[in-house]
């Protein structure tokens, strides 16, 4: 009996020390995989969008009379960003060992888009840093704070620096990838970009015409002058990330 007792406080013990090993282990993918809701899908045009590409990208010939009658429909023009328009963040984290992605984002966005003849000429997007928001309150505090400071550097601007050719134009519902480079502006500081956008031409509910661009920039977190997301050993990210958008450009 005088060993009955230490042993079983030993048991105890052990027992102990397994239980919260496994919460510190399983307790983040439990939250993580069953709490933390689903990470927003990146994002991208319209399903029905790429339906479309797939059918017509394949049937018209770039020289035909139908993307010379698409190019001379009056494309040229000044249009601006409207409804639907959406430009973010998307960012790896570990929590506590296991993966997971924080987006953020806003769908207050202002901006232009010109085309001359078959060339846009002239694009800008614009967006009240203090309107990007995730799904917890606690990460946009980090965010409007200390991370991106928003108080002080109250707006995020792309700004296109060279001229992109669209020809040959491609006709409605046809999906076409351009390279685009221009000037962003974050946290005060301002960087030469060069990514890869992606562009539909469509119609708008009035009948207007309606241009859709999605993609996303790189965006290494030193280049300007942004402290990494990390929160001690409770969240690490890594020292980049992604803004992504999806601008919808109506003709004025």
């Amino acid at each position: 009996m005088p060993f009955t007792r230490p042993r079983h406080w030993l048991r105890w013990l052990i027992g102990a020390i397994v239980v919260l090993v496994v919460l510190g282990v399983g307790g983040p993918f439990v939250y993580i995989h069953f709490f933390n809701g689903s990470t927003p899908a990146a994002l991208s045009l319209p399903t029905a969008s790429s339906s479309a590409s797939s059918s017509a990208s394949g049937t018209t010939p770039a020289g035909t009379a139908t993307a010379s009658t698409a190019a001379s429909a009056s494309l040229a023009g000044t249009y601006s960003v409207g409804s639907g328009s959406v430009v973010g963040y998307r960012v790896n984290e570990v929590l506590l060992g296991q993966s997971t992605t924080a987006v953020g984002r806003t769908s207050s966005v202002t901006g232009h888009l010109t085309i001359v003849g078959t060339t846009a000429t002239g694009a800008a997007f614009s967006v009240p840093m203090a309107t990007v928001h995730s799904d917890k309150s606690q990460r946009d505090a980090q965010f409007d704070g200390r991370i991106m400071d928003v108080a002080q550097y109250p707006t995020g601007i792309f700004t296109l620096t060279s001229p992109i050719d669209l020809a040959p134009l491609p006709a409605t519902g046809v999906i076409k990838s351009y390279t685009a480079t221009g000037k962003l502006t974050l946290h005060g500081a301002t960087r030469t970009v060069t990514f890869t956008l992606t562009a539909e031409r469509s119609t708008a509910k009035d009948g207007g015409a309606q241009i859709e661009v999605v993609g996303h920039i790189p965006v290494l977190f030193s280049d300007y002058n942004v402290q990494n997301p990390s929160v001690g050993g409770f969240v690490t990210t890594q020292d980049n990330g992604l803004l992504e958008f999806l601008l919808v450009f109506s003709k004025a």
